[in-house]
């Protein structure tokens, strides 16, 4: 896939992970490396899995990108809350 592609199907797939797990934070640069980043998160699964998808579909890649992204927005809410329970309450 070359650069153009990878930027439209991470914005597609960051954008329905951002609403799948209602994350509040906002930018296009922002939406775009949650789907970037979740495509290979999710390429990475699949490949571990022992499933190919070199050769898949436009709608299979914006599938795994976004079951990636919801992942890495999963974690990405996990590590944020865990911050804020460590903040002692002199520090706000």
């Amino acid at each position: 896939m070359d650069l153009l592609a990878w930027v439209i199907v991470g914005l597609i797939a960051g954008g329905v992970a951002r609403w799948i797990v209602k994350d509040e934070r906002n930018g296009c640069l922002y939406t775009i490396s949650v789907g970037v980043i979740g495509a290979l998160i999710g390429g990475g699964l699949m490949r571990g899995a022992g499933i190919d998808n070199d050769d898949a579909e436009l709608f299979a890649s914006i599938g795994t990108a976004i079951v990636g992204a919801v992942l890495l927005l999963l974690v990405l809410q996990a590590l944020d809350g865990r911050m804020q329970r460590r903040r002692r309450p002199w520090d706000r």
